[in-house]
């Protein structure tokens, strides 16, 4: 009897180790779902509570569409999870083309509304495709199309990194950069440009390659304020940067009612729902941009420490992954989405303490917004699939 058990058991076993989704999943990184989900979870509060007071007759109007996507978040970071990584060597520059192709679809069917936010929205622009009571802002998804297409091309030919490869992935980013950038978007244009950078250094690009990428930025930056090819909005936002001294801008009235909201959490902050800088609307967009200044008016210095803390922790399970990738391109797809990740808080966070210029960059899986959430969750999803697998050899 014993010995049948025993033979039993070990079918069993074998069985378990034979599928290859049951053996991945004894590898899932709980630390880094808990946090992502623990931190996702406090962003719905706060949208909550800095919207709350918007809508008279509906208080709950953003509240129900964030939980809608943090739902449909939660579903797109377990299907990241489950189809192995390994097979975005197949299908992963057909994506790569989809989110192209609806960038493209922006201009022809896109939404318009007003550029920039609060009082310094000036002009048009594009960003959202919506079918019915759904607007997705591909821009979003496209970071993660520059990840995975970069990430696959490098894995491919990572011993022949040259100058005439990194003119083919140059093009290959060039071309979402330019129709984000043409929406306009410059955050999202910016966090591409981030993400490409720490891709190549990951990939191990040659110093003397990387020197001259950067020189060749270098100089588009310059011919782009040369000849005055910011939108006014996006010329005011940096402009005010560097004069945040002029009270009358009206970029720098939103940046210094941020400031005064978050000084004036104190250490403990005015508990949740109570602080009136943000919760009766006076910092513009709380509920997104500026959700970092809802978060110290409210919880104080305690709360956003634990806040960011916890951005700490999904950073340092990132990271982990990408040292344990079993291959270059798990190891990319992790180095992505970690640039991904610290870029936006470090951005968000820098612009409400005035540390960086105003841009509509969002808080990770904190400000309002279905596009962004899900793309993090996306990004989320694709780290945990390569730790998962991260036992199985090339």
């Amino acid at each position: 009897m014993a010995i049948h058990l025993l033979e039993r058991g070990a079918r069993v076993r074998s069985r378990r180790d034979e599928n290859p989704l049951l053996t991945a999943l004894r590898h899932v990184d709980y630390v880094l779902l808990a946090a992502t989900l623990a931190i996702s979870a406090f962003g719905v509060i706060m949208v909550y509570s800095a919207t709350r007071n918007v809508f008279v007759y509906e208080p709950t109007y953003y509240l129900k569409r964030q939980v809608v996507y943090l739902v449909l978040g939660v579903g797109l970071m377990l299907m990241c999870m489950v189809v192995d990584y390994r097979r975005l060597e197949q299908w992963g520059y057909i994506l790569y083309g989809l989110v192209v192709c609806s960038l493209l679809a922006v201009f022809a069917i896109g939404k318009q509304v007003a550029a920039g936010s609060g009082a310094a929205s000036t002009g048009d622009t594009q960003r959202w495709i919506q079918f019915g009571p759904i607007h997705i802002q591909p821009s979003e998804f496209g970071v993660l199309a520059v990840i995975v297409a970069v990430g696959l091309y490098a894995s491919r030919h990572e011993t022949e990194l040259g100058p005439r490869r990194l003119i083919v992935m140059a093009a290959m980013v060039l071309l979402p950069m330019a129709l984000v950038y043409k929406q306009p978007d410059l955050g999202t244009t910016i966090v591409i440009a981030v993400v490409v950078a720490a891709l190549l250094v990951f990939a191990g690009v040659k110093l003397r390659y990387l020197v001259g990428a950067a020189a060749v930025v270098a100089l588009g930056v310059t011919l782009i304020f040369q000849f005055n090819l910011l939108s006014g909005y996006q010329m005011a936002r940096i402009h005010s940067f560097f004069n945040q001294s002029q009270a009358a801008s009206s970029a720098n009235y939103n940046l210094t009612l941020a400031k005064e909201a978050i000084g004036s959490g104190g250490l403990k902050g005015l508990g949740l729902f109570h602080g009136p800088l943000t919760t009766l609307q006076y910092v513009p967009v709380a509920y997104a941009d500026f959700i970092f200044s809802a978060i110290g008016e409210q919880t104080g210095f305690i709360g956003a420490t634990v806040v960011l803390g916890l951005f700490a922790l999904i950073v340092f399970r990132i990271f982990r992954a990408m040292q344990v990738a079993r291959d270059t391109l798990g190891r990319l797809i992790c180095g992505g989405v970690l640039a991904f990740v610290v870029f936006s808080v470090f951005q968000n966070v820098g612009m409400n303490v005035g540390l960086m210029p105003i841009t509509g960059i969002p808080l990770p899986f904190i400000s309002y917004g279905g596009s962004a959430l899900l793309a993090f969750f996306a990004a989320i999803g694709l780290v945990a699939n390569v730790e998962m697998r991260r036992f199985r050899m090339r």
